[in-house]
């Protein structure tokens, strides 16, 4: 009885041991982990993608329109078209063509011209009335889908309506939409994911050795914890 003792306080011993070890190896990760994970709760996920600063409008209804001289245009596309919509653009309305090979088409519903990208200024006339805000532009730049801005990271054409704040508001230059709205506290969300999931290059990779490696010795140093928390207060309790 008394050896069987001595070789259970001996497993304990090793088990501390690798306790301690695996501890400063995984330790630092796991207050990382713990860090970033409170950094991305503390604020609530609607504010961090900046949906307060939406203004919504009632959906304008859509006049009565003539969509022969639109839709005999569809004829002459470089790609089968996959998907139709109407939108009213100001007091235009304006139909959007996705097409087979991704490319975006626009169109006056009125007549059936194919009409360009949208402009600077209706990129800012966009955010003034869709944005709180949007009123206050410090700069716009120009994105093409090859090389769009670290904060928005999607191959679509945009512009980039950055405001005082320092919100970066991305309008998409085919469609007029707003595409995607990053405040200043998103760009914090952001960076402490890439912490969190260890790839600040990204922000995307989720499954690579080093993340699987330290997950594996973090989960190992905390079920030895476990066992030599459970051991050591069934021996105080012995005693």
């Amino acid at each position: 009885m008394g050896g069987s003792n001595v070789g259970q306080a001996a497993i304990m011993r090793r088990f501390a041991k690798w306790h301690i070890w695996l501890g400063w190896l995984a330790g630092v990760p796991l207050v990382m982990w713990t860090l970033t994970g409170l950094v991305m709760v503390a604020r609530p996920i609607e504010e961090v993608r900046g949906n307060h600063l939406r203004i919504g409008h009632e959906s304008e209804a859509l006049p009565a329109l003539d969509l022969t001289s639109a839709m005999t245009a569809l004829k002459n596309l470089p790609a089968p078209a996959t998907e139709l919509s109407v939108v009213m653009a100001g007091k235009d309305p304006v139909m959007i063509v996705q097409l087979s090979d991704g490319s975006i088409a626009r169109f006056s519903a009125a007549d059936g011209r194919q009409l360009p990208q949208i402009s600077e200024k209706q990129a800012r006339a966009t955010v003034a009335q869709d944005i709180a805000g949007g009123d206050q532009v410090s700069a716009v730049t120009a994105f093409p889908a090859s090389d769009p801005p670290f904060d928005f990271r999607n191959p679509v054409s945009v512009w980039q309506v950055a405001l005082h704040d320092g919100t970066h508001i991305y309008v998409n230059r085919d469609t007029g939409r707003i595409a995607a709205v990053r405040t200043r506290w998103w760009r914090v969300f952001d960076f402490m994911w890439g912490l969190h999931i260890m790839d600040l290059q990204t922000r995307e990779d989720t499954h690579h050795p080093v993340l699987i490696l330290f997950a594996i010795i973090g989960f190992i140093m905390s079920v030895i914890g476990c066992v030599l928390m459970f051991r050591r207060r069934k021996t105080r309790v012995s005693a």
